[in-house]
């Protein structure tokens, strides 16, 4: 999975939001995600992750080994 199906997957998931991914080490494995989002309004910060995992699914097992996720309300 490339990063930028991964933003792709995540923008899909949560319509609206700011996606932005890095791949500190250049691997396609151990990936961050910045998500701004306002359905994150409200929400704990657990919540705010779990609806990003929630639009990668079994992808996230896969394909990718390590994701580091920041999310904001936008």
């Amino acid at each position: 999975m490339t990063v930028q199906e991964i933003r792709e997957k995540i923008q899909a998931g949560l319509p609206g939001s700011e996606v932005e991914i890095q791949d500190p080490y250049n691997d396609g494995v151990h990936i961050k995600a910045i998500v701004k989002f306002s359905g994150f309004a409200g929400k704990s910060i657990v919540e705010q992750h779990r609806m990003v995992y929630a639009t990668l699914k079994d992808e996230l097992k896969a394909e990718v080994h390590a994701l580091g996720l920041e999310t904001k309300v936008s």
